[in-house]
């Protein structure tokens, strides 16, 4: 239910108690005070007074185990965010937060009260509010020494969240309820974007300047792309990260829940894509993303291939729906059926390459995800020169069409190996910290992520990044917008114009 959903049961149970007590007091303005009857006087009042003191009991036990909430704030302060309660809702077993807060915190108190809105959602949830000024005792028997900590308590489990934001609380209770310890490790080795590097932003640059399309194929990076923002997302999940080499004598560690291998630069060697065959083959999970310019080594190509894939050496241009003025800045807002992409909105690929499917074995299923516009093409990269300039798909050798951008394998590569899942996305630099916390970039990183875990089925939430206010639109919705601001507007007030002058004339 969405946050803004008025609780119609609440609500009926509150009418309910109104008529109840107007009735009684209708009964008691009504009654006189000296009723006749006599003998039965007494009797009467003996028996009217405890049953109108049941009934407005009754009715006030019943409105209180009916609590409702209405947030008139425009800005929903006092309502958990959506996510949060699609957490709450979907609780099947107990769970208990013990919540510290600072009485003189407005965060805090405000903290206090959307959790006792969220225990009111389900019962399964627990919620409890303690000042540690009052009842330091409590607290430090929980070991809390800092104000606004959530100590959450699930299945002889126990985690603490510090903050007063309720998706933080509620990535908590996911954290706490998951049964196992995974862990995601990313490539490094081959000039990948480092999952180490927290900068906000930081780019490659070359002799044409500053650019993250088919330009950079060609340039060795002086300064990585970072990846630390998704790091931290899933550092926030609850989720252990680490860095591997896909070069290590005994292979990709077992222990490897998932394989990120984010924008690779130099090609594999031999010895590295039968790692990640093998990896693949024993029931891995895999994240590929693949830069324009980056060059398949044959063993790889080969296993590319056994999956259904191809990855030609092209740039994607899509001059109908694309972010700014840059065609090869591909926008996609329509996705194909999948677990995926079913909650995913607007993204944006800053230089992309195509995929090509094709059929696989009955004991696999390729599914592809996005594709650019029906009036996007494929343009080769065969020079340097083109490598250097992006132009509109004039070109003879461009594929006019709708190009598929990323793809979801599954199932056993043969009989004898053991299931896996994996996704190949032909960019790496819509989800570097760039472009990470923008539009719906992190959604799709995260519930990729959250598919090849297999942990696809629990609700999509994430922690909010602090990122400035941007308004980013396609092409078609600007061309719309200029439209409505420098035509339609003006010609209604020229009309209006008209309309006053032809009256009074």
């Amino acid at each position: 239910m969405e946050s803004h959903t008025i609780p119609w049961a609440a609500l009926a149970w509150f009418g309910g108690w109104l008529v109840a007590t107007s009735v009684l007091w209708l009964i008691g303005i009504n009654l006189p005070l000296n009723p006749p009857g006599g003998r039965w006087r007494r009797a009467r009042a003996w028996l009217l007074l405890p049953a109108a003191l049941g009934s407005a009991v009754l009715a006030n036990v019943a409105l209180s185990l009916h609590d409702g909430q209405f947030d008139l704030t425009a800005e929903k302060l006092f309502t958990p965010a959506a996510p949060a309660l699609a957490v709450v809702d979907r609780l099947t077993q107990p769970v208990d937060i013990l919540y510290f807060y600072s009485g003189d915190s407005p965060d805090g108190k405000r903290a206090r009260d959307i959790l006792e809105a969220m225990h009111r959602r389900n019962p399964w949830l627990t919620v409890r509010a303690a000042d540690p000024d009052r009842d330091p005792q409590l607290a430090a028997n929980y070991g809390v020494k800092i104000y606004n900590t959530a100590v959450i308590t699930a299945q002889g489990r126990q985690i603490m969240v510090r903050g007063t934001d309720e998706t933080d609380i509620a990535i908590g209770i996911q954290r706490v309820l998951r049964e196992r310890l995974v862990i995601g490790c990313f490539a490094e080795g081959h000039g990948e974007y480092a999952s180490t590097n927290y900068e906000f932003h930081t780019h490659l640059d070359s002799a044409v300047g500053h650019s993250h399309d088919a330009t950079n194929s060609g340039v060795v990076d002086t300064t990585a792309h970072g990846y630390g923002r998704l790091r931290r997302s899933l550092e926030g999940l609850g989720y252990e990260v680490q860095v591997i080499s896909l070069a290590r004598p005994a292979g990709i560690p077992p222990e490897c829940n998932l394989v990120i291998d984010a924008g690779p630069r130099t090609t594999y060697l031999p010895a590295e894509s039968a790692a990640l065959s093998a990896y693949a083959a024993n029931g891995g999970s895999v994240l590929l993303m693949f830069d324009l310019g980056f060059e398949l080594e044959p063993n790889l190509a080969a296993l590319m291939r056994q999956w259904g894939v191809e990855l030609p050496q092209a740039v994607v241009l899509d001059p109908s729906s694309h972010y700014g003025r840059d065609a090869s800045q591909v926008a996609i807002t329509h996705y194909m059926p999948h677990a995926i992409t079913r909650n995913v909105s607007y993204t944006f690929y800053p230089g992309v390459r195509p995929l090509r499917l094709h059929a696989v074995e009955s004991t696999l299923k390729i599914s592809p995800l996005f594709s650019s516009s029906e009036n996007s093409a494929r343009q080769p990269l065969a020079s340097a020169e083109q490598r250097a300039v992006v132009a509109a798909p004039a070109n003879s050798q461009a594929q006019v069409g709708p190009q598929v951008l990323a793809a979801a394998i599954e199932g056993q590569l043969t009989h004898a190996s053991k299931p896996f899942r994996a996704v190949v996305i032909g960019d790496a630099d819509f989800v570097s910290n760039s472009f990470y916390p923008y539009v719906a970039n992190s959604d799709l990183a995260l519930a990729t992520i959250r598919w090849l875990l297999r942990e696809d089925s629990q609700v999509a939430i994430a922690s909010r990044i602090p990122v400035p206010p941007v308004l980013v639109l396609t092409k078609p919705q600007m061309m719309a917008v200029f439209a409505l601001v420098e035509g339609l507007v003006p010609l209604l007030v020229i009309a209006l114009g008209v309309g006053v002058w032809w009256k009074r004339r």
